[in-house]
C-alpha cells in the first residue's frame, strides 16, 4: 500500500467498507483488534481519543505528533516514554489521553508505516562490547546478532539493517573504504542500485536496434536533421530538437518509452518504485535497466528511434503557438552535442574538426536567436533564479579532486525553452492527470522573507503583487552583489512543485498549466502523462481510465520519491566533504554564512566549494564571509563542525 496517509485521511473523514482494498484489509483488521476504528452502518471511522499522524522528535526524545486531517490542528505532545517504538517521521496512531496537571498528552499504540524501513549502523566497540550505532541519530540499534557474530566485523563495519526486525540484511563495507559512501546513500532511503533478473530479461527482449517497416503507421521523421544537446557525460538521450525556420515550426522529439515499459510488467513495477533517476558525481542510478535506456531508448545518432512529440508551429510575431500536434514517430538523430561544443557553435568558435554539421548549424543558430525571444517573454511573468549548483569531481578512488559552480550556458537556454513548450503543451491536453504544480507563497513566509532581508541590507516594502515584489528583491540584490544568495533565501520561501492530479498552475514559471513530458527515461511521472496522452490520441477509454485509477495517490508517492532521489544525492556528497574535511582537521578556510538558526551554518566558498560546516560560533552575520578552522568531522553521520577564526568582510 504506497499512500498510508490518504487512507488514514480517508478514515478520519468515514470511509465506506465496500471502498477498502485488498491491500488495507489487513491493516484495518489490526486496528479494529486495537480498538483504534469502529464501523457504523458500514463507515469506518477512527474512535474519538485515536489521532492519526506523522511523528516528530525533539533533540530531547520529546514527541510531536503533527495530526492528519481539519481537526486537532495542535501537535500532540508525546513523552519518550510514550513514543512506542516510533521514530522521527513515522506514521503513527496515537491515543489521548490527559496527565496529571490536565494536559493532553498521547501515547503512540500503532505504528502505520515507517519513515525509514532501513537503517543503516556502524560497529563500535564500547566497555568490550560491539555495539551497532544509527549512523543518523547516533542510537544505539539493536540487532538480531550475538557479540560473537559482530566481533568477527572489521573495526568501523557499515551494516544495513531491517529497521522493524533489526535484522541485518547487508555488510556494505567498512567506513575508511571512500567507494562505500555510494551504498550507504543508497541504504538509508532503501534505494536500489540493481534490477531484477525478470526485469533485465524484459529489457534485454527488446533488441538493440529499429526495424521502422514494423511502423507503417507512425510519422517518419528520420529525414530531417535532428540532434541531441545533453552534458558531455550524458549516457542517455531522451529529447531531440528540430526547427524548421521557413515554416516556424519546433520539433521536440522524446524517447518513446511506454512502446517499451508495459504497465504491470517487470521494468514497469520496479521503475514505479523508483520513481526517478538518481544521480551522482561520477555515475547514475537509472530509473530503467541499462539495456534499454542507454539502447533501443535512447536517442542515439544515427540510429531510428520510435518517439513521442510535439510540433510546434509559433507566430512569428506575437511567438504564440499556432498548433501544437502531438505525433507518435520515428526519427534518426544525425549528431549527438555536448551542451559545450553547442555553446561553442552560438558562440562563433566553430574551430573543432569534424564538430560542426553545416545542415544542423543552419537552423541550430535561428532556434537559437527564437528560443532568446521566447525566454525574454517569458520573464516579463516569470522568474529567472540564479543558483549556484555544485559538480563535484571524484578520482578513482572516489574521494573529491575539485568542485565546480555549474551555470546556465546559452545551449542549456536554448534546451529548456524547447522542452518547456513541449510540457506546456502536454498539460494544456488534459484536465485530469499528473499536473507539475508550484503554488504561490503563502503570505507568512513572504512575511518573514521580508524580515530576513534587512539583516543584510535590502529593504523592501510588501506589494500584494508577489510576483512584482519578487522582482523588486532581485533588483535590490543584483545592486547589492548579493543576487545568487538572496535567490537562495527567496526560493526557500516559496513552496516545493509538486505532483498533483488537478491543475494549479505553475507560479515560478508563470505557467496557467504545466505538466512533465520529456523525461521518461529517468522520470516515472512522464511516463504516466505519456500513457494517458497516447490513450487519448488513440480513443483507447479503459487505457485512459485505468491510468487515473489513485491518481492522486500516484502524485504523492512521486512527490516523495522526488525528494528522495535529492536526498540521496545530496547525501552523497555531504559524505564526500566530510571524508575531505577529516583529512583537513585544525586547517582554515573562506566561507560563507549561508542559514542562521540555533545552530548556524557556512558553506565553504574556498577552492572547493558548497560543503556544509556547522559552526559552534552563535555571533554571525547572514552571508558574512568569514575564515573556518575545521575542528571535527564525522565522517558516518557526514556532518563536520567548525569554528570561526577570522572575519573577512
Amino acid at each position: 500500500m504506497h499512500n498510508i496517509k490518504s487512507f488514514l485521511l480517508q478514515l478520519i473523514e468515514g470511509l465506506n467498507a465496500d471502498k477498502i482494498e485488498n491491500a488495507q484489509k489487513p491493516l484495518m483488521d489490526e486496528m479494529a483488534r486495537k480498538n483504534i476504528i469502529k464501523a457504523h452502518k458500514n463507515i469506518y471511522k477512527f474512535n474519538p481519543d485515536y489521532r492519526a499522524g506523522r511523528l516528530d522528535i525533539a533533540l530531547n526524545g520529546t514527541g510531536y505528533l503533527e495530526t492528519f486531517g481539519r481537526e486537532d490542528k495542535k501537535d500532540l505532545i508525546i513523552e519518550p516514554k510514550d513514543l512506542g517504538g516510533g521514530a522521527k517521521g513515522d506514521i503513527v496512531i496515537a491515543k489521548r489521553f490527559f496527565s496529571k496537571n490536565d494536559r493532553i498528552k498521547g501515547k503512540v499504540v500503532f505504528i502505520a508505516q515507517k519513515a525509514f524501513l532501513i537503517y543503516v549502523g556502524v560497529t563500535k566497540t564500547v566497555n568490550g562490547k560491539i555495539i551497532v550505532q544509527n549512523i543518523k541519530t547516533n542510537a544505539t540499534i539493536e540487532v538480531a546478532a550475538s557479540q560473537k557474530s559482530l566481533k568477527q566485523l572489521p573495526s568501523d563495519t557499515l551494516l544495513k539493517i531491517d529497521s522493524s526486525a533489526g535484522v541485518i540484511t547487508e555488510v556494505l563495507g567498512v567506513l575508511s573504504d571512500a567507494a562505500v559512501d555510494e551504498k550507504i546513500s543508497l541504504s538509508l532511503y532503501d534505494k536500489e542500485e540493481f534490477f531484477s533478473a525478470e526485469a533485465e530479461d524484459e529489457a534485454k527482449s527488446h533488441g538493440m536496434s529499429l526495424d521502422k517497416s514494423f511502423y507503417p503507421n507512425r510519422l517518419d521523421l528520420t529525414h530531417l536533421p535532428f540532434c541531441t544537446i545533453d552534458p558531455n557525460d550524458a549516457k542517455d538521450f531522451d529529447d531531440a530538437i528540430y526547427f524548421d525556420e521557413k515554416n516556424f515550426t519546433i520539433y521536440v522529439a522524446i524517447a518513446d518509452v511506454g512502446e517499451y515499459v508495459y504497465p504491470f510488467g517487470f521494468i514497469d513495477k520496479e521503475a514505479r518504485n523508483r520513481g526517478f533517476s538518481i544521480y551522482f558525481p561520477h555515475k547514475s542510478i537509472p530509473m530503467l535497466p541499462r539495456t534499454l535506456s542507454e539502447n533501443i531508448c535512447s536517442l542515439k545518432p544515427n540510429e531510428e528511434r520510435l518517439v513521442f512529440g510535439f510540433k510546434i508551429v509559433l507566430d512569428k510575431i506575437t511567438l504564440e503557438p499556432i498548433s501544437e500536434e502531438l505525433f507518435e514517430g520515428i526519427i534518426r538523430s544525425k549528431k549527438r552535442y555536448t551542451y559545450e561544443l553547442a555553446d561553442k557553435f552560438i558562440s562563433g568558435c566553430m574551430d573543432e574538426k569534424n564538430s560542426v554539421d553545416d545542415e544542423i548549424l543552419s537552423w541550430l543558430l535561428p532556434l537559437f536567436q527564437l528560443t532568446s525571444k521566447l525566454k525574454a517573454k517569458r520573464l516579463t511573468h516569470a522568474f529567472n533564479f540564479h543558483s549556484n549548483e555544485i559538480r563535484m569531481n571524484l578520482d578513482e578512488a572516489q574521494n573529491i579532486i575539485s568542485t565546480t559552480v555549474e551555470k546556465e550556458t546559452p545551449s542549456h537556454a536554448l534546451i529548456e525553452e524547447c522542452m518547456l513548450l513541449a510540457n506546456k503543451a502536454a498539460a494544456k491536453r488534459i484536465k485530469q492527470g499528473i499536473f507539475r504544480t508550484h503554488e504561490p507563497p503563502s503570505f507568512e513566509k513572504i512575511e518573514k522573507l521580508l524580515d530576513d532581508l534587512p539583516l543584510i541590507g535590502i529593504n523592501v516594502k510588501f506589494n500584494p503583487d508577489i510576483p512584482a515584489l519578487i522582482r523588486d528583491i532581485q533588483a535590490r540584490a543584483c545592486e547589492a552583489g548579493l543576487l545568487a544568495d538572496v535567490d537562495k533565501l527567496i526560493i526557500k520561501s516559496l513552496k516545493q512543485a509538486c505532483y498533483t492530479p488537478e491543475n494549479k498552475g505553475h507560479f515560478g514559471l508563470g505557467f496557467a498549466a504545466y505538466a512533465h513530458f520529456t523525461s521518461p527515461i529517468r522520470r516515472y511521472s512522464d511516463l504516466i502523462l505519456h500513457r494517458l496522452l497516447k490513450a487519448q490520441i488513440r480513443n483507447e477509454e479503459k487505457a485512459a481510465k485505468f491510468q487515473l485509477e489513485n491518481i492522486a495517490d500516484k502524485c504523492e508517492d512521486l512527490s516523495m520519491l522526488e525528494r528522495e532521489a535529492d536526498k540521496v544525492a545530496w547525501d552523497f556528497m555531504d559524505r564526500k566533504f566530510a571524508r575531505f574535511a577529516a583529512q583537513n582537521i585544525g586547517k582554515c578556510f573562506t566561507c560563507k554564512v549561508t542559514e542562521l538558526g540555533k545552530i548556524n551554518i557556512a558553506a565553504l566558498d574556498d577552492e572547493l566549494k558548497g560543503a556544509r560546516i556547522f559552526l559552534t560560533d552563535e555571533d554571525v552575520e547572514l552571508f558574512e564571509k568569514i575564515s573556518v578552522q575545521i575542528i571535527r568531522s564525522d565522517t558516518a553521520s557526514a556532518k563536520i563542525t567548525g569554528k570561526i577564526v577570522k572575519r573577512l568582510d
